[in-house]
């Protein structure tokens, strides 16, 4: 449920008001004084969750990380080096 928040125009409180959308708006002020206005105010939100952030996004500071392209080779073995072991005497 919305909370409106309003103010007097004749003694100048300000009060909020748990109220639903379709709700009528107060008559009187808690002063009983009954020249009110609806105030506009800024909107409650939180934002729950990864991705709202500059720092969730990517890595690196580039958003992309380092992949290695499908066309390259991993470097062979030399040929004077023995990748096999020997068998044990």
């Amino acid at each position: 449920m919305p909370i409106y928040e309003y103010e007097c125009s004749e003694c100048g409180a300000r009060f909020e008001e748990w109220q639903r959308v379709g709700d009528p708006q107060p008559v009187t002020c808690p002063n009983g004084h009954s020249q009110i206005r609806r105030l506009l105010s800024q909107p409650a939100i939180i934002f729950k969750g990864s991705g709202f952030y500059v720092t969730d996004h990517g890595r690196n500071g580039g958003g992309k990380s380092p992949r290695k392209r499908r066309d390259e080779k991993a470097p062979e073995p030399s040929a004077g080096s023995n990748t096999e072991k020997d068998p044990a005497p």
